[in-house]
């Protein structure tokens, strides 16, 4: 049986983490042995980092509609409770924009959710 070397698929992994490690600092950027820890350190935060982005625009959502909602008199949790009653099924970032560009529509369901509360 022939000996397999494995120089070649060595070097194509090698090549491909210094590829990933484009513009890190110091010899994470061009030494495997330095780049390889931080490529993977960055994949596993790039990760994390997709789930967070999905929590952090809900949070930025939903605080854009309790600014708009108060300020048209009712509470976030009062707001969302009364469109629920009354059958009016838009979503949070719909309702943030609403909120922000069209003052008027967002009053107009401000009222609908007060009507649906009493």
């Amino acid at each position: 049986m022939a000996r397999v070397k494995k120089g070649v698929n060595a070097h194509k992994k090698h090549k491909k983490v210094i590829k990933q490690a484009k513009g890190f600092y110091g010899r994470k950027s061009n030494t495997f042995r330095a780049a390889n820890p931080a490529v993977m350190r960055s994949l596993r935060s790039a990760f994390i980092g997709r789930k967070n982005k999905k929590r952090e625009y809900r949070r930025l959502w939903i605080a854009r509609i309790n600014a708009g909602a108060r300020a048209n008199g009712i509470s976030y949790s009062r707001l969302m409770n009364g469109l629920k009653k009354s059958g009016i099924e838009i979503n949070r970032k719909m309702l943030s924009e609403m909120a922000i560009y069209d003052a008027e529509g967002f009053a107009k369901l401000c009222e609908t959710a007060k009507a649906a509360i009493n």
